[in-house]
């Protein structure tokens, strides 16, 4: 096999199994009546152009630096860390641009689109966190973590009123960290 169709196997299978996560909560919602899993019935208080996306960005960034921190102190978040970048290989930069695109677009919806109006912020929120359960019992703050990142991506969702906060601040964690775990090795 030559390296340019295994160079595209990777990006090519994360774009379609995160379509299909999109995909199967617009169909759900649609089911359930919900024709629109981008926007939230009555705006919250930080409705508005742009305040989203802007508090997004700003809820991104507190996590990318909760996950800095963990994983320059705590010997669980070194660990992870290498444990991922051992799992996930090289990538190049369009492939962390794609992974992050995909995921926060398919898991946004999915979860905070769909899963959240039907099953409330606490219960999507552990449904999102068991997404990321690591791949050890030492790696339990990951998971707790995710739980806390779903519960603010509800919260955001809610307050602002469509997905676009969350969705950029779900690109904003998975974008800085997949790259730094592409460029960074803590031996």
């Amino acid at each position: 096999m030559s390296d340019a169709p295994r160079g595209w196997q990777r990006p090519a299978l994360v774009s379609v199994l995160y379509l299909a996560m999109a995909s199967s909560g617009i169909v759900w919602a649609n089911l359930r009546a919900d024709d629109n899993v981008w926007r939230w019935e009555g705006k919250g208080p930080f409705a508005g152009p742009g305040l989203g996306l802007l508090l997004g960005f700003g809820v991104g960034i507190s996590f990318v630096l909760g996950s800095r921190f963990s994983t320059h102190r705590y010997e669980w978040g070194r660990a992870l860390h290498q444990e991922l970048r051992a799992r996930l290989g090289p990538m190049t930069n369009f492939e962390i641009f794609l992974l992050a695109g995909a995921s926060s677009l398919g898991e946004e919806i999915f979860f905070r689109g769909a899963l959240f109006p039907a099953t409330g912020i606490w219960l999507s929120s552990l449904i999102f966190a068991l997404l990321h359960v690591g791949p050890k019992l030492r790696f339990l703050p990951w998971t707790v973590a995710s739980f806390v990142a779903g519960v603010a991506f509800c919260l955001l969702f809610k307050w602002s009123g469509d997905l676009s906060g969350p969705v950029v601040a779900h690109f904003t964690v998975n974008l800085l960290n997949l790259r730094y775990l592409s460029v960074t090795d803590l031996r």
